[in-house]
């Protein structure tokens, strides 16, 4: 299974960095809360550019995470929500989601920790 080679590796690593991108990670969480229209969406995420917000869409839908409901109303009303696959990836990004916060002020208490016993020996050095 650690054979990068290996079409089940390949598989999971696919769908591991369509699942743990940080666009993916805040539509899930945002359509966790019920069905949504693409502005939206747009306001509750107002960091992500609307490009990136159509193809997390489209991989989200492609991948049956979410469908996508279109309305034939003038202007048409398109509406997407979570599908119960969608759903069933709400708890473990919910999950990691709840320990980043928890834990942000660890990781960068060891980034500094980090960065200063690595940075310091070459700081020296190029002093010398």
């Amino acid at each position: 299974m650690k054979d990068p080679a290996n079409p089940v590796c390949r598989t999971i690593s696919t769908l591991l960095s369509r699942i743990g991108d940080k666009w993916t990670v805040l539509v899930v969480q945002t359509l966790g809360e019920g069905s949504k229209r693409f502005n939206e969406l747009r306001r509750e995420i107002p960091s992500v550019s609307q490009r990136m917000l159509t193809l997390t869409l489209r991989n989200l839908e492609r991948d049956g995470l979410v469908s996508r409901t279109v309305t034939p109303v003038i202007p048409p009303r398109v509406d997407y929500e979570l599908t119960k696959l969608g759903h069933s990836l709400q708890k473990p990004i919910c999950g990691l989601a709840t320990w980043a916060t928890d834990n942000v002020e660890a990781i960068h208490e060891a980034q500094r920790r980090f960065d200063a016993e690595h940075d310091a020996p070459s700081a020296r050095a190029e002093a010398a």
